[in-house]
């Protein structure tokens, strides 16, 4: 049983007593899922032993994308997705940030907010490469969406992974940037402002604070190799935002969690009552069907045929493809209680209830 499900499971009446004008929909949904994840589920995987003729039911996980014990064959799935689409050139990441004063209208309205957030930001990344003697060509890149800080305070903001090179349609060439330098951060986070604020009261039509911070953050870091970068942000992408691994301590209402500061990079540790803890983390939980990963240019999806031609030309000019290593994805082993030997999946089927049980929804 997950740490976290656990702490939800304890303390679920006083949270919703605390939090009930807070609590959206999407986060009823997800906390319903979790507390049925592998517990008395409508359908069952079904398992045999082929020694002993032993056969068991086991409930199913939830599925869930914040479901701390769920996702973990969907992770690997985007990782080696990612991989595949790998060059063998540079990569920088560029973060877009968001300032204090606009979090509140994010959290009250988060799909369309993020939805602005990456339109924006994508569009500055395209034409800041368009401009770039460097680059002066079609670029490709992937974002995600974090919505947490480490502490796990509300602090959305978006990472983008971009190769450091372009393809120039005309020429039929790819022109690789040589530097450890992409973008001027200073003027991205000008142009990040000024298009998302725009954006925002014209095309969304929200209503924004009178004052608001007039220096925006926004980060461009050399970091390499493309697979270092990949690994970090899918961390968090279909887990939940905080491991199980991180909870070091549950006692008298309080809990404990640990993080890496992001200033010293030193293990801390943040500690809360139980009910501010699970709001702390269920604030996260995403609108339904929001896309929080999302490729662009030469990384989107139906691009494959010009990424591999792109590949090709790099490995006819000597580039060397890095060794990977394989995304392995964790079986589910279930042993005979009786033998002790690895049973066999059999399938999964409609939990069979006794006749005359009561059924309730």
């Amino acid at each position: 049983m997950s740490q976290f499900i656990d702490i939800l499971r304890q303390h679920l009446a006083d949270f919703r007593r605390r939090y009930a004008h807070q609590i959206t929909p999407e986060m009823q949904d997800a906390i319903h899922a979790m507390l049925s994840c592998r517990c008395n589920t409508a359908r069952v995987s079904c398992w045999g032993c082929q020694t002993c003729e032993q056969q068991l039911e086991f409930p199913l996980s939830c599925g869930h994308r914040s479901c701390p014990q769920c996702q973990h064959g969907t992770t690997c799935d985007w990782l080696s997705k990612q991989q595949a689409k790998l060059l063998p050139v540079n990569y920088f990441m560029v973060t877009f940030t968001l300032p204090f004063e606009l979090r509140a209208i994010a959290k009250s309205q988060p799909e369309p907010f993020y939805h602005a957030m990456f339109t924006v930001a994508a569009s500055v990344l395209k034409d800041f490469a368009a401009r770039s003697p460097k680059l002066s060509g079609d670029i490709g890149f992937t974002g995600v969406l974090h919505t947490h800080s480490r502490r796990r305070d509300y602090h959305p903001h978006l990472h983008f992974i971009i190769p450091a090179g372009s393809y120039h349609s005309g020429k039929r060439q790819w022109r690789k940037c040589q530097t450890h330098y992409l973008f001027n951060a200073f003027n991205l986070a000008k142009v990040w402002r000024a298009r998302l604020l725009a954006y925002l009261s014209d095309t969304l039509q929200l209503t924004l604070p009178h004052q608001s911070h007039s220096k925006w953050v926004v980060d461009c870091q050399f970091v390499g190799k493309g697979e270092p970068a990949l690994q970090y942000l899918s961390r968090y992408l279909y887990r939940g935002v905080l491991p199980d691994s991180s909870i070091c301590r549950h006692v008298d209402n309080q809990v404990s969690f640990t993080y890496q500061d992001s200033q010293t990079r030193c293990q801390q540790v943040r500690s809360l009552p139980a009910v501010e803890f699970l709001w702390l983390i269920l604030q996260h939980v995403l609108p339904k069907g929001l896309r929080r990963v999302r490729d662009y240019g030469l990384l989107r999806g139906n691009a494959k045929k010009l990424r591999q031609q792109i590949q090709l030309m790099l490995a006819v000019a000597g580039a060397v493809f890095p060794m990977l290593p394989e995304v392995k994805r964790t079986l589910a082993v279930r042993y005979c209680p009786c033998c002790h030997q690895a049973m066999h999946f059999m399938g999964v089927h409609m939990h069979h209830r006794p006749t005359g049980a009561n059924i309730t929804a």
